[in-house]
């Protein structure tokens, strides 16, 4: 079930919130009228009144799609916001472009990024990312294909590996 809290309306803030129940725990969804501008695992007891996300609202299919997309793997891709600086926004880009099912080294997606040799570089961005899932973190693993790090409130390998698997990506 999903709920949404509005937010006051500002160009950086988020004009609703919801809550999505999944497999890997409750999700906590931002947008903006221009874009999902979060999206991590809700701290426990992080939830709020039910209501839902105004019907047509970025909100509301940025909800309907990760909660197709965890059950029976569907493809994620609301319209995304970044906040960030030009290296991040360009590393993020490039990390949306990951396919579904694959997965590549931070190394790899350093030089996609055009700064060949600035995979530690990556980490931080990959480490720093707020939209969970959306931007599809999980798919950047070590250069000897080991899973590393996989960061945000409440995450770990564990769940890292779990998208892995439930997109083929591993098995």
């Amino acid at each position: 079930m999903a709920v949404a809290l509005p937010e006051p309306t500002t160009e950086t803030s988020a004009t609703g919130r919801a809550f999505v129940d999944t497999p890997l725990g409750t999700l906590v969804v931002e947008a903006s009228e221009r874009g999902v501008t979060y999206v991590a695992l809700a701290r426990s007891g992080d939830h709020g009144p039910d209501s839902e996300p105004v019907p047509g609202s970025i909100l509301a299919e940025a909800v309907r799609q990760l909660q197709e997309y965890l059950p029976v793997a569907a493809r994620v891709r609301p319209p995304a916001r970044f906040e960030n600086g030009e290296f991040e926004r360009r590393v993020m880009e490039e990390l949306g472009r990951v396919p579904y099912g694959t997965t590549t080294s931070y190394g790899k997606l350093a030089a996609m990024a055009g700064h060949p040799g600035a995979a530690r570089a990556v980490g931080n961005v990959m480490r720093s990312n707020q939209l969970t899932i959306v931007l599809p973190c999980h798919r950047v693993i070590g250069a000897d294909g080991s899973l590393r790090g996989y960061g945000g409130r409440g995450a770990g390998l564990d769940r890292k590996r779990w998208l892995l698997e439930l997109e083929g990506a591993i098995s």
